[in-house]
């Protein structure tokens, strides 16, 4: 399939609405697949030094 300008390759012959939305979400998706480990991983070993500065102070 071949473009015969920029605007035709992001109108997609008329379907582009739903070729970049499915983009978006797909990107969407692989982004919180990546960021919510991490962010959770964070957040466990926050948990954990918070929870070692306790038993020590007792």
């Amino acid at each position: 399939m071949s473009f015969s300008s920029f605007s035709d390759f992001f109108a997609m012959g008329n379907h582009g609405l739903y070729v970049w939305t499915a983009y978006g979400v797909s990107l969407a998706v692989l982004g919180l697949n990546l960021a919510l480990p991490l962010v959770a991983r964070r957040r466990y070993l926050q948990d954990e030094a918070r929870r070692l500065r306790r038993e020590e102070n007792k």
